[in-house]
């Protein structure tokens, strides 16, 4: 796959965007990364994109999203060789909460923490535990903490809902319906039952889908720079 080809002149964030494309996390990371424009045929339906013309700087743009990504994932190895997947999910779901907007009532104080539930694999509460360790996010930190069941939904912001927990599924959505929580799931269907972002596998690269419409029922506010890295938008 041949990459866009970018004139970075002596700017050096530039030439850092095109130095970490190149870099060998780039084959799980690189997921056709063009800033698209969106038009939905009807409710319920994935949205089709269609590229913007060669040459734009949109793809650069977008790459510098996935900046962060490939620094969280490097700082689990000190390297960027072969993360496992489990590591690249962690590291999206660090740089979602970036690009995500709660209203201002699902944090008790103006520096409250941005709060992570996991529901799943114990080993993956440890990798998220890692890559969000002494991070700020729009002024917040980052906790994680283990999902119990029969616990207030008002304790999370960011939900990740494991494939272990799969047949739980119905009942947690049901248990935080209503709530401000970024629901993130990893199985067939789950954008579609009323999640948030679902993690899928796509040419063995992990991508995303998003669904749009229930994050803005619960009053979230994904940017546009987020919703272009997604591989389909459900409105």
């Amino acid at each position: 796959m041949r990459h866009p080809v970018v004139d970075c002149g002596n700017d050096a964030l530039c030439e850092k965007v095109q130095l970490s494309l190149r870099s060998g996390v780039e084959n799980l990371l690189w997921t056709k990364l063009v800033v698209t424009k969106v038009a939905c045929a009807a409710p319920s339906r994935p949205c089709r994109r269609s590229p913007l013309a060669p040459g734009s700087v949109a793809p650069l743009l977008v790459a510098a999203v996935l900046l962060g990504i490939v620094g969280s994932v490097s700082s689990l190895r000190g390297q960027v060789s072969s993360p496992s997947e489990a590591q690249i999910k962690a590291a999206f779901l660090y740089n979602f909460a970036k690009f995500v907007e709660w209203p201002p009532e699902a944090f008790a104080e103006p520096i409250s923490p941005i709060i992570i539930g996991v529901a799943g694999d114990e080993s993956f509460e440890d990798i998220l535990d890692h890559i969000v360790n002494d991070k700020m996010v729009q002024g917040r930190k980052l906790l994680v903490k283990r999902w119990k069941r029969n616990q207030s939904s008002h304790l999370y912001h960011i939900l990740f809902i494991g494939a272990p927990e799969s047949n739980a599924l119905a009942e947690i959505l049901q248990n935080i319906k209503g709530e401000s929580v970024l629901t993130v799931g990893e199985t067939d269907g789950f954008a579609q039952r009323g999640g948030v972002i679902n993690f899928i596998l796509s040419d063995n690269k992990v991508r995303f889908e998003i669904n749009r419409k229930s994050a803005e029922t619960v009053g979230l506010k994904i940017s546009s720079k987020l919703l272009a890295l997604a591989k389909t938008v459900w409105e």
